[in-house]
């Protein structure tokens, strides 16, 4: 207080705490890619992370989901897809044929796996390609937020795998060489096929190519997912691009299922049966016919019906499709997982062994054999299996980071939660930024992250039977500064903690005794 200078009581408050730290946030994913419209109030939100907390407000900003075309054509005959449906001995596949986008369904993913608030990056509309300058330039304008703590572009995968690569090593630079603060969740590119695949091993091409910077900012998850976010009802012949061919192919199901009209004489028609089969068939042919010139929703949705019930084939092409559109990449779950286990259980709990919802059946089944190079290999690159199990469901199996051989590194709880207590502490500390730098305020910092990290220990966060066996906290000249380091302004804490590490590998020995008794 200021000098005394005129006679009286005078009060004086002194602080007896100090400052307490808040924890921050631990699971904020920020999504980045491509959307149906961009804009807030008539103002644009294109390359702007915008903050949302649910489904329905990514709809209000950025719009609804694309509608893919579908293109039906004969299989090639080197061609090693699975054919969608065979007709007149042909085989025939169903193949996208306007741009694909992901982030929508990937959204969707997100939230049905747990997901809370989360950021988006726009960076084009449906009109545009997806391109790997874009989704790399969306990574800039998250340097300026601060809450964000996961960075997943669910559509690298739509790119070439070179281009891909470019973009996930952006992700990983901005993540571990600019911010520092937050991981990023990769997908491998063609993580929906076998490692054995004639193209090559997908597992072996991520490695090789990815590089080995920042590593330790990053967790990989393989293979992709069958999902169940696209439903029936969102998908109609309205999703097929040459419905001259659907007609076509139509005509001849209905001409194949009437053949025992064909070469019939007139008094052979006109008996009840074959007059009854043959009323059929051309009511069936003529629904077909109002394919291309129906109008209005309501009639649209009653001839989609209608050809539902009377074609296996409409129906066979309809599943093909929503199939392919139901085949995504994990990273958007995943993200989601780490939202559910934190909210839980707190970020120092691996986001593993845990079951995934909306989720069918991973795209490859793993063994436990098939494993072992994913997770333990002599690069260190250890990727995440995804893996079903009897009776479980489909399943989360892996927990380490990029950075697999690391032993301070390897596993992602452990990277996140140095990340939580670390932004949680710098963003405390700034109160005291140009305070005094004696022993007031060394003991006063000293108290407010002891405190701080004892009810982490008490909450299971910090591994140790006791507070002085689970953290250190110093600070003081002589122990962390020097003279010189206080003549220059520079206040050093060390802290020291004992993060939980999860039990990856649980060995149980059996022996036989001697009986006794």
């Amino acid at each position: 207080m200021g000098v005394m200078k005129t006679p009286g009581v005078y009060i004086v408050e002194k602080n007896a705490f100090p400052n307490s730290v808040v924890e921050v946030a631990t699971a904020v994913p920020a999504f980045i890619g491509y959307t149906e419209k961009a804009e807030n109030g008539g103002k644009s939100l294109l390359n702007k992370p915008w903050r949302i907390t649910s489904m329905a407000e990514f709809r209000s900003y950025y719009g609804d989901a694309p509608i893919p075309e579908f293109e039906i054509a004969e299989k090639a005959e080197d061609s090693t897809e699975d054919a969608a449906f065979i007709i007149g001995g042909k085989e025939y596949t169903a193949d996208q044929s306007n741009t694909k986008y992901l982030l929508y369904f990937s959204m969707m993913l997100f939230f049905q796996n747990g997901g809370g608030p989360c950021y988006i990056v726009s960076v084009g509309k449906y009109n545009n390609d997806v391109e790997a300058a874009k989704l790399s330039a969306g990574i800039t304008p998250l340097i300026k937020e601060q809450e964000p703590t996961m960075v997943v572009i669910p559509e690298a995968m739509l790119l070439a795998e070179d281009d891909c690569i470019s973009v996930q090593q952006a992700a990983l630079a901005h993540c571990g060489g600019v911010m520092r603060n937050r991981v990023t969740i990769l997908d491998v590119w063609n993580g929906f096929k076998d490692r054995q695949d004639p193209d090559g091993d997908c597992i072996d091409n991520f490695r090789s190519k990815l590089g080995i910077n920042y590593l330790d900012y990053s967790a990989a998850y393989y293979p992709w997912l069958n999902t169940t976010i696209v439903q029936d009802s969102d998908l109609s012949y309205a999703n097929i691009s040459n419905i001259d061919v659907l007609t076509e192919l139509l005509k001849q199901e209905v001409a194949t299922g009437f053949t025992d009209l064909d070469g019939l004489s007139d008094d052979d028609l006109a008996t009840p049966g074959n007059k009854l089969r043959a009323a059929k068939r051309d009511q069936m042919l003529a629904e077909v016919d109002t394919i291309a010139s129906v109008d209005g929703d309501a009639q649209k949705n009653l001839l989609h019906k209608t050809l539902i019930s009377m074609s296996l084939m409409y129906g066979n092409i309809l599943l093909d499709i929503k199939g392919k559109l139901n085949l995504l990449p994990p990273s958007s779950a995943m993200a989601g997982i780490y939202t559910m286990v934190d909210n839980a259980r707190g970020v120092w709990k691996a986001p593993a062994n845990v079951s995934l919802n909306a989720v069918i059946s991973p795209a490859v089944n793993i063994s436990h054999d098939e494993q072992e190079d994913l997770n333990v290999t002599t690069q260190g690159k250890s990727i995440n299996a995804i893996r079903t199990f009897t009776g479980e469901g489909t399943l989360v199996w892996g927990a380490r980071t990029l950075d697999g051989n690391s032993l301070d590194w390897r596993y992602v709880s452990v990277r996140r939660t140095l990340i939580m207590l670390e932004e949680s502490i710098r963003l405390a500390s700034k109160a005291y930024v140009f305070e005094p730098n004696t022993a007031n305020t060394w003991v006063t910092m000293d108290s407010m992250i002891t405190n701080f990290l004892t009810g982490i220990w008490k909450r299971g966060g910090l591994a140790g039977a006791s507070p002085a066996d689970a953290f250190n906290v110093s600070v003081g000249l002589g122990s962390t500064m020097t003279s010189e380091d206080i003549l220059e302004g520079i206040l050093r804490i060390t802290v020291l903690v004992a993060v939980t590490r999860p039990a990856e590998f649980i060995e149980i020995t059996f022996q036989q005794q001697m009986q006794k008794s």
